[in-house]
């Protein structure tokens, strides 16, 4: 089994959050899982300088680049990518996948997904390969699946209310749990929407992990 992990750069004010995607790759490290970290080369919508959350104008820095930092280097372009490759899809959280995979951030429930990125994730779902949303990253749920998937960010209202407004079914869930749509093959948790520490966003990334590997074998 392969499994895709799909990252919007590094460092969670403008790209992936990077203990939710080394959190996704050490629980399928552990579960003897092969993964590949993919990454699409475009131009970061913004640089946020993380000691202080202020904007850096004038800074500009590629996301396929950026993502390469927590992959170790082990990264692939998405344009270089396949779907038929892979048995499942992961997306770690992170403001990144808010402004550099989809304009969430901006547009709220008015969003766009960047295209390659929403192409190559419907490529899963018609499919029938199981994909994992993690943190923010379910907000993209509708447009990847459509109305009436079921999806959590965990319990912020705002945020919920801007997923139900897209045309999904939002279920509440604390930092532990998992929602899954079986009918989509779509697992999702809150990771940090909800966590204080770091073993409270473990659990829940490794349940979801844990449930897309077991949807990938059922497959």
């Amino acid at each position: 089994m392969r499994i895709a992990v799909l990252l919007a750069g590094c460092g969670v004010y403008d790209g992936s959050e990077i203990y939710e995607g080394t959190l996704t790759l050490l629980a399928l490290d552990k579960a003897d899982v092969s993964y590949q970290c993919i990454a699409p080369n475009i131009p970061q919508h913004h640089v946020i300088n993380h000691a202080t959350g202020e904007e850096m104008p004038g800074e500009n820095r590629n996301v396929l680049v950026e993502a390469a930092r927590l992959a170790r280097g082990e990264i692939l372009d998405l344009a270089q990518a396949k779907m038929e490759d892979y048995d499942a899809i992961i997306v770690p959280g992170g403001f990144g996948v808010a402004k550099n995979l989809c304009d969430f951030a901006f547009k709220g429930a008015e969003m766009q997904m960047n295209p390659a990125v929403k192409a190559f994730l419907q490529a899963f779902h018609r499919a029938s390969k199981p994909v994992g949303l993690i943190c923010i990253a379910p907000t993209m749920s509708a447009a990847i699946f459509g109305e009436g998937v079921r999806c959590t960010i965990g319990t912020d209202k705002d945020t919920a209310a801007a997923v139900e407004a897209m045309g999904a079914v939002h279920e509440a869930k604390q930092v532990h749990e998992i929602a899954v749509d079986e009918a989509n093959k779509l697992v999702t948790t809150p990771a940090y929407m909800e966590a204080t520490r770091i073993r409270e966003a473990a659990g829940g990334i490794e349940n979801l992990v844990q449930e897309v590997l077991r949807l990938a074998q059922a497959s």
